[in-house]
């Protein structure tokens, strides 16, 4: 007769051998059609097909994320509900007093895109570099930028710039991407610090101006557009695209859905989702998905402090 250490090691292995055996619950902070979505049910249709059973999308939008978040940190651990987020998760933290779930309470299973912001202008500012912007900056006593929200990741990066430049650039919260472009496209604000996605079009067409991206190397979508490490070394921010479960859930469940969510990404249709948006198709191991949540937790924790950014 089995003991009762050795007979729950057995369900667990046993139940990673099976796993799933009924659809899984996919959590996707944000609402439907826009682009978090869009991938969300690429992965999804991936990950059925690769495991058997269906992933059934759920989108959680509201309160940047947390919404989403709190769901999968409450569910039972069993790799039945599964998160799929942006670096949001990493910022919520410090930017809200009181959340009804710790980070903690997820367990990470893959970083799997990032997606860098782009520092713009629109064509009437005389500014064709990062260099003559902070000189304008200076000159004028600060420029107006727009972000998509206080404490997004388009907001920290400008914060940041202001932190390593010296200079005193004024935010402008906008209600989302959409907004924000269109205060970029009217000139509503001098500078705008968008995701490389929502600036591609408006770049390419030439009513905005792309002086640098927040990768740490240029990018091939935006040619001739430096980065903005080649200034400040080091300096990145990303929208980053994750994976995440329930804490406690079974390590061989845990390893088996992170390799599954990898392997998704070698869908031609997926990659190309990412990567014609100015993304990066990335795919970590949960270890080092841990690793980059510890460092930008910290990273940002001191931006959200030094910004004094609250939540909208």
């Amino acid at each position: 007769m089995l003991s009762g250490v050795a007979a729950m090691a057995l369900s667990t292995v046993v139940s990673a051998q099976t796993f799933p055996t009924k659809p899984v619950r996919l959590v996707v902070s944000a609402a439907p059609g826009g682009a978090n979505d869009v991938l969300g049910r690429i992965y999804a249709k991936q990950l059925g097909e690769s495991l058997g059973k269906p992933f059934v999308v759920d989108n959680r939008a509201g309160a940047a994320g947390n919404v989403g978040s709190e769901i999968v940190a409450h569910a039972p651990p069993d790799g039945y509900t599964i998160l799929y987020c942006t670096a949001s998760v990493v910022v919520a933290p410090s930017l809200y007093p009181k959340l009804n779930y710790q980070l903690s309470e997820l367990a990470p299973l893959s970083q799997v895109s990032k997606f860098p912001m782009a520092i713009t202008v629109h064509p009437t500012v005389p500014a064709t570099t990062i260099a003559e912007l902070i000189a304008l900056s200076k000159k004028r006593g600060g420029l107006t930028y727009g972000s998509t929200g206080s404490g997004s990741m388009n907001h920290l990066t400008g914060v940041l710039l202001n932190n390593l430049a010296g200079i005193e650039n004024v935010h402008v919260p906008y209600k989302g991407a959409g907004p924000l472009m269109i205060g970029a496209l009217s000139n509503e604000v001098s500078m705008a610090t968008p995701t490389v996605f929502s600036a591609l079009p408006h770049v390419r067409s030439g009513k905005v101006r792309a002086l640098a991206v927040t990768s740490l190397k240029p990018m091939a979508v935006l040619p001739g557009v430096p980065a903005l490490a080649s200034t400040f070394p080091g300096f990145e921010t990303t929208q980053w695209h994750g994976y995440f479960t329930t804490a406690g859930t079974p390590a061989p469940v845990v390893a088996l859905l992170a390799s599954e969510i990898v392997k998704a990404l070698h869908s031609p249709a997926l990659r190309e989702a990412v990567e014609s948006g100015g993304g990066e198709v990335v795919g970590t191991t949960p270890q080092e998905f841990a690793a980059v949540i510890k460092q930008d937790f910290e990273k940002y924790a001191k931006l959200v402090k030094i910004s004094g950014a609250k939540a909208d």
